[in-house]
C-alpha cells in the first residue's frame, strides 16, 4: 500500500520534532541541581503532571500496538486497553500518594528507607534498568517501523539506521531538558496525541452514519479471521492461562514501572498527586476508547493483509488507516504525534534510568550520600548516553515485534521486582532488608529465565529467533507465575532474615511520613 510522498511525510515529522526540541530547550535552563533535573522541584500541579503521567504511559504499544492488535486480532487486541485502564486504581488506592510522601526522587528512596541503604538501593537500581530496557525495546521497535512507514523504507538495514537517528534525538531530550523539559513534552504530547486519536474516532463513526456496528460488520468482512475478532479467543483461545497471565501483569504493571513512579514525585504534596491520578484515569479512558474505533476502522477500511504486510507490520495500522481517510498531511500528522508518543516516552524510561543510576549508586553507594549536586547530575547524563546506545541496539534486534505485546513483558517484570516489595515496605512493618533482596531479586530473576524459556524467544514462528527451539515454559507472559513468586520470595526472605525489622525507629517514622507527608524535603 503508498503511503503518499515522502518528502511531504518527511516534513512534517521534522518540523514537529524541531518544535518539542526547540521547546525542550527553554525550559531546560537550570537543571544542575539535582531535585530540579530529576523532578523539576515538585513545581507542577497535578492536572498537569496528570496528563503527563498519561503521556509518560500512553505510549508506542498504547498507539500502535493496541491500534494494531485490534485490528489484527479484534477484541482480544482490546484487552490490553481494559487491562491499563484498570491498572491506574492501584496507583491511586495503594501507591502513589504514600510513595510521594516517602521517596524524593527514585523506588529506591523507597525501598531503602528503613533498610540497609547499600544493597537495597544497588539492587533497586538493578530492577529499573532492566526494567526500563525492556520497555524501550517495544519503543524503539515502533520507533523503527513508523519511521519506516512514514519514509517508504522496506529493508531491514534502512530501519535500523532510522532507529539509531531516532534514539540520538530521544537522549537529547533528557541531556538538556530533565525532568521539566520532559515533563512539557509528555503534556503536549498527550494533548496531541488525544485531539488526533478524539478527531479521527468521530471521522470514521460519521463516515459510517454513527454506527460503531456498521465498522464492526466492515471489519470481519475485511480480516481473515472473520466474526471471530467480534469475540475473545482469536489470539489467546488456545492458551487461556497465557490470556489470565496477561490480564494480571496488564493490572499489576502499570504502577510498578518506575518512569512511572517518578513522576509523583514532581508535585508538590500528596493531595496534588491524587489529582495527578485522577487526571491520568481519564485520560487513558478516553484515549482507550479511541483506539477501539481506530482499530476495527483500520480492518475495516485498511484490511488485515495490507496491515501485516507493510513495514512495521501490526504497528503500521494506525498510519494506514490516516492515509486512507486522510491522505499524505494525515499521516504525517498522525505519524508526528506517535513519533512524539515514542519520543517522550524513551526520555522518561532514560531519565527513571539515569537517575537510579547517579542517585542509588553514584550518590547513596559510593559516595554514601555526600555526593555533589552538581557531580551527581552529570552522572545521570553520563548515564543516559550508555542507556541510550543499549536502547538502539535492542530495538534493532526487536524491530518488527508487536510493541504492545513487547510492553507487556516489561510490565511483568515491573510487576515482579517492584510490586511486592513497595507494597511490602509501605504496609508489613516486618519486611527487613533479607525480604526486599529476596522479593526484588527472586521477582526479577524468575521473570527473566521464564522469558528466556519462552515462546518469547524461540519455539515459535513470531519468537525472536524463530529458527531455535530451547523453550520449556508454555507461557508468553510469565506473570502468572513470576508475580506470586515475587510475593512469596519477600515473606521468605523476612523471615530468614529474623523476627525484627531492620530499623524499628525508621519503621514508625516511614509509617507516619507514608500516611501524612510530614518531614517530607525535595
Amino acid at each position: 500500500m503508498a503511503t503518499g510522498n515522502p518528502l511531504i511525510n518527511l516534513s512534517v515529522f521534522v518540523l514537529f520534532a524541531a518544535v518539542t526540541l526547540y521547546i525542550v530547550y527553554r525550559v531546560s535552563s537550570g537543571n544542575v541541581t539535582a531535585s530540579n533535573y530529576y523532578a523539576a522541584d515538585g513545581g507542577f500541579t497535578g492536572a498537569q503532571n496528570g496528563i503527563a503521567l498519561s503521556g509518560d504511559f500512553l505510549s508506542a504499544a498504547s498507539f500502535l500496538g493496541i491500534a494494531g492488535g485490534i485490528a489484527v486480532h479484534g477484541y482480544d487486541g482490546f484487552l490490553y486497553s481494559v487491562g491499563w485502564v484498570v491498572a491506574w486504581l492501584v496507583g491511586l488506592l495503594l501507591i502513589g500518594e504514600m510513595l510521594r510522601n516517602t521517596g524524593r526522587f527514585t523506588i529506591g528512596d523507597v525501598m531503602a528507607y528503613r533498610m540497609r541503604q547499600r544493597p537495597v538501593r544497588a539492587a533497586a537500581a538493578i530492577s529499573t534498568l532492566v526494567i526500563s530496557f525492556f520497555y524501550m525495546l517495544a519503543q524503539m521497535a515502533g520507533a523503527g517501523g513508523l519511521v519506516a512507514l512514514l519514509l517508504g523504507i522496506h529493508d531491514r538495514l534502512g530501519q535500523s539506521l532510522l532507529i539509531v537517528v531516532v534514539g540520538v534525538i530521544m537522549i537529547f531530550y533528557v541531556l538538556v531538558g530533565g525532568m521539566k523539559g520532559t515533563t512539557w513534552v509528555q503534556i503536549i504530547k498527550a494533548v496531541f496525541l488525544l485531539l488526533c486519536c478524539t478527531l479521527i474516532s468521530v471521522f470514521l463513526l460519521g463516515k459510517f452514519g454513527f454506527d460503531f456496528s456498521a465498522i464492526l460488520d466492515r471489519a470481519t468482512q475485511n480480516n481473515k479471521l472473520g466474526t471471530s475478532i467480534l469475540g475473545p479467543g482469536a489470539q489467546y483461545g488456545k492458551n487461556e492461562l497465557d490470556f489470565v497471565s496477561l490480564a494480571l501483569t496488564l493490572v499489576l504493571g502499570i504502577c510498578s514501572l518506575p518512569h512511572v513512579l517518578m513522576r509523583f514525585y514532581t508535585v508538590p504534596d500528596a493531595k496534588q498527586a491524587r489529582r495527578s491520578l485522577v487526571w491520568a484515569i481519564w485520560t487513558v479512558f478516553i484515549f482507550y476508547l479511541c483506539t477501539l474505533v481506530i482499530g476495527y476502522g483500520a480492518s475495516a477500511l485498511v484490511g488485515t493483509d495490507a496491515i501485516l504486510h507493510a513495514p512495521g507490520g501490526e504497528n503500521s495500522a494506525a498510519p494506514l488507516l490516516a492515509f486512507r481517510i486522510g491522505g499524505t498531511v494525515l499521516l504525517g500528522v498522525v505519524s508526528a504525534a506517535a513519533f512524539a508518543t515514542i519520543l517522550a516516552v524513551v526520555a522518561g524510561l532514560t531519565l527513571a534510568s539515569s537517575a537510579s543510576f547517579a542517585h542509588d549508586v553514584y550518590a547513596n553507594i559510593i559516595k554514601r550520600g555526600k555526593a555533589d549536586p552538581r557531580r551527581e547530575v552529570r552522572v545521570a547524563r553520563m548515564t543516559a548516553l550508555v542507556v541510550g546506545f543499549c536502547a538502539i541496539i535492542g530495538g534493532i534486534a526487536a524491530n518488527g515485534q508487536n510493541v504492545a505485546f513487547l510492553v507487556s513483558l516489561a510490565l511483568a517484570l515491573a510487576a515482579s521486582a517492584n510490586l511486592s516489595t513497595l507494597l511490602y515496605s509501605l504496609f508489613w512493618k516486618r519486611f527487613n532488608t533479607t525480604g526486599t533482596l529476596f522479593s526484588i531479586y527472586g521477582g526479577l530473576g524468575c521473570c527473566l529465565v521464564l522469558i528466556i524459556f519462552s515462546p518469547v524467544l524461540s519455539g515459535a514462528p513470531t519468537s525472536l529467533i524463530p529458527s531455535a527451539d530451547f523453550h520449556w515454559f508454555p507461557l508468553s507472559n510469565p506473570g502468572l507465575v513470576s508475580i506470586p513468586f515475587s510475593f512469596l520470595c519477600g515473606i521468605v526472605g523476612t523471615f530468614v532474615g529474623g523476627r525484627k525489622a531492620d530499623n524499628a525507629a525508621k519503621q514508625a517514622e516511614m509509617e507516619v511520613r507514608a500516611l501524612t507527608g510530614i518531614g517530607y524535603k525535595l
